[in-house]
């Protein structure tokens, strides 16, 4: 089990703009942190292409990362979507030293989470299906069918199982300030929902 410092699971339907909002939080922190600061945001193994877009990610085949996950590489591994994805062990230091870690998570994925990281933090990101439609279509990266069987499996969530909500459907800026203001200070007001 990793403790000490702090692990921050982002996780939310595809197309919410999970991506974006942790790009703009890493931007903006690596701006303002003091030196002490041990602030990160964790690079994913996917069996995704590279060129697929999306996060910046160690792309990987299935061979290779069933090997990894096999050598112990990973502290949390999952499968979602036909793509395996892993968290570099390096995490459990970091945050097992004091470091604060942002991560792109899966809600199907918390329960191994939190099995490392028994104080992890969770933050929703999410958007209305028009929306979330609307974004995966524009990245170009699904068929109009695997974009709407992806919209079907929807994940009812409820909001007090998150420390944070964000209905991501403003500007970039206003919405990502949200994100910085708990990655900040986690015990800010108004973290349920905006």
């Amino acid at each position: 089990m990793c403790a000490t410092g702090r692990l921050i699971v982002v996780v939310g339907p595809s197309g919410a703009g999970k991506d974006t909002l942790i790009d703009h939080a890493r931007a903006r922190l690596a701006e303002e942190a003091a030196p002490a600061v041990d602030f990160d945001v964790v690079r994913r193994v996917i069996t995704r292409p590279v060129e697929a877009g999306g996060e910046a990610h160690q792309a990987t085949d299935k061979t290779e990362f069933a090997r990894m996950r096999d050598e112990g590489r990973f502290c949390v591994a999952w499968e979602a979507h036909g793509l395996a994805y892993g968290i570099p062990r390096e995490t459990c230091r970091a945050v097992a030293e004091g470091g604060i870690r942002l991560v792109n998570g899966s809600r199907h994925a918390l329960p191994h989470f939190r099995a490392v990281f028994p104080r992890m933090e969770t933050v929703l990101i999410t958007a209305s299906p028009t929306v979330l439609a609307e974004r995966l279509a524009a990245r170009g990266r699904e068929t109009v069918a695997e974009i709407h069987a992806r919209l079907a499996r929807r994940i009812e969530d409820r909001p007090e199982d998150y420390d944070l909500v964000i209905v991501n459907e403003g500007p970039v800026a206003e919405t990502a300030a949200r994100l910085l203001a708990f990655i900040r200070d986690p015990g800010a007001p108004d973290r349920k929902s905006a």
